[in-house]
């Protein structure tokens, strides 16, 4: 039987495993980022979305720009985000209460991922094209490069205390989950498998990292095929698979914790 729904929009409690089902609807959304006030914002359709129990609603973004699962929240209220326009993409952001007046932070094509205070982290290509781990400092506007080697740097994200960056990248082989200081030094894998390992995401309350991993030999982080949730200690220790599910891509790409850690939000989908 088909299922009635595109997109299961659920919570995970990291002690027990437990799922709770938020909502579910016909329309594929993805990334879900967990408000204070309780809701989640998920882009579906080129679109940013508020999500909660009683529905979608949308977000006003700028015509002309088409979003996609790279998105977020800044501590001022403002929420940033990843859009493709005539130029690809760039990072962007809505001011609190000025919604339709996005503004470009970032060259392009930039991947945003993380934020820790005035500072945010993202994926980016300059010059080589090779996918690096990027920082900008929104104050001052300046932009670092933090990877070097070579080898696709994806998907990272700040560490409850903002010491630290954690990102996937495949510099052993295939996609592991790696960590690295914030000036870009001592960057090493956390662990090694065979599995694909992308998007780890540090807990608020600093007791775990959550990271979606592929079947062996996976190219890439596509959508639609049975995927795991794990869970680990940040020292990369007592790792154990929360449950076996099919998403993928857009299920666990950015920030997905409740702000008080005690639990994380993701979006499984429907098998055709």
């Amino acid at each position: 039987m088909t299922a009635s729904w595109r997109t299961s929009l659920e919570t995970c409690d990291p002690l027990t495993g437990q799922t709770q089902v938020i909502l579910r609807s016909e329309r594929l959304i993805e990334a879900p980022n967990w408000h204070p006030d309780g809701w989640f914002l998920v882009n579906g359709d080129g679109r940013l979305w508020r999500a909660d129990a009683a529905g979608l609603s949308p977000i006003a973004t700028p015509e002309g720009l088409r979003c996609n699962n790279d998105h977020g929240f800044l501590p001022d209220g403002s929420i940033v985000f990843t859009a493709h326009d005539a130029e690809g993409p760039a990072i962007w952001r809505l001011r609190k209460g000025h919604q339709e007046q996005a503004e470009r932070l970032t060259g392009r094509p930039s991947w945003w991922h993380g934020a820790h205070g005035t500072t945010i982290t993202y994926a980016a290509a300059r010059g080589d094209r090779q996918l690096r781990i990027a920082e900008m400092d929104l104050l001052t506007g300046q932009e670092r490069l933090l990877t070097h080697d070579p080898g696709h740097h994806d998907g990272p994200d700040y560490s409850a205390c903002g010491r630290y960056l954690w990102f996937n990248s495949d510099a052993t082989g295939h996609a592991q989950i790696w960590r690295m200081a914030r000036d870009g030094q001592d960057a090493v894998p956390v662990f090694r498998d065979d599995r694909v390992n992308w998007f780890p995401h540090p807990s608020p309350c600093g007791r775990w990292v959550v990271y979606l991993s592929y079947p062996p030999s996976t190219e890439g982080h596509p959508r639609d095929l049975p995927v795991e949730l794990w869970i680990m200690a940040p020292d990369g220790i007592a790792r154990r698979r929360l449950f076996a599910m099919f998403g993928g891509q857009g299920t666990l790409n950015v920030p997905c914790w409740a702000p008080d850690g005690r639990a994380f939000a993701f979006a499984r989908y429907a098998p055709a």
